[in-house]
């Protein structure tokens, strides 16, 4: 699965695979000393929703811009391909 990055406000970095989000989202929660139920608590989203985007299942632009603010990181963090 890949997400389209235009629905982040005119981003314009085409497409990345939601492994790669999922993985920047667990290394990111990880180097904030957050586990998922205080990453969860920080941004007002449930357990299973934080599990499913680390899991790759999901990447709602809204839960990833909500984790991004947790983490005091742009949500850009998330999403940059590597060129």
């Amino acid at each position: 699965m890949s997400i389209a990055l235009n629905t982040f406000d005119g981003l314009g970095l085409g497409a990345i695979s939601s492994g790669t989000v999922a993985s920047r989202v667990k290394t990111h929660r990880e180097s904030a000393g957050y586990s998922i139920e205080d990453l969860a608590v920080t941004c007002g989203l449930a357990n299973s929703e934080i599990s499913a985007i680390e899991d790759g299942a999901d990447a709602d632009p809204a839960k990833l811009r909500r984790i991004a603010a947790a983490l005091q990181v742009p949500v850009s963090t998330f999403l940059t391909t590597d060129s």
